[in-house]
């Protein structure tokens, strides 16, 4: 139970932070110097990772949840001025979080046997 009331916080610690991230304009934002990519399939992985570990979501909302949520980030981008909304971002962050909430519910599922 701790557990999951620890990843609930980082979950939505972590959703907060790339909505922001998201937003504020380009100079702003910071590089770890990752390709860019690999950094939005970080961030995303840990979200869908603490989101898969603080909740239990039937199958349906893990397939639909995550492809609301980039989507819905996306768009936002699209009316920050030097901020553009990606398709390729969309699907690497999408995929991301499927990853990580898959990977936290295989975790969830051999801790219980």
């Amino acid at each position: 139970m701790q557990i999951s009331k620890i990843a609930r916080i980082a979950a939505w610690s972590i959703a907060v932070s790339i909505v922001v991230l998201s937003v504020v304009p380009p100079a702003l934002r910071p590089e770890t110097g990752a390709p860019h990519k690999l950094e939005h399939f970080l961030i995303y992985f840990a979200a869908g990772f603490a989101f898969g570990l603080g909740y239990k979501f039937e199958r349906s909302l893990l397939a639909i949840l995550p492809v609301m949520f980039c989507g819905s980030i996306e768009l936002l981008q699209a009316f920050v001025p030097g901020r553009h909304a990606r398709l390729s971002d969309f699907i690497v962050d999408t995929l991301a979080m499927w990853v990580g909430l898959m990977t936290a519910s295989l975790i969830s599922i051999r801790a219980r046997k």
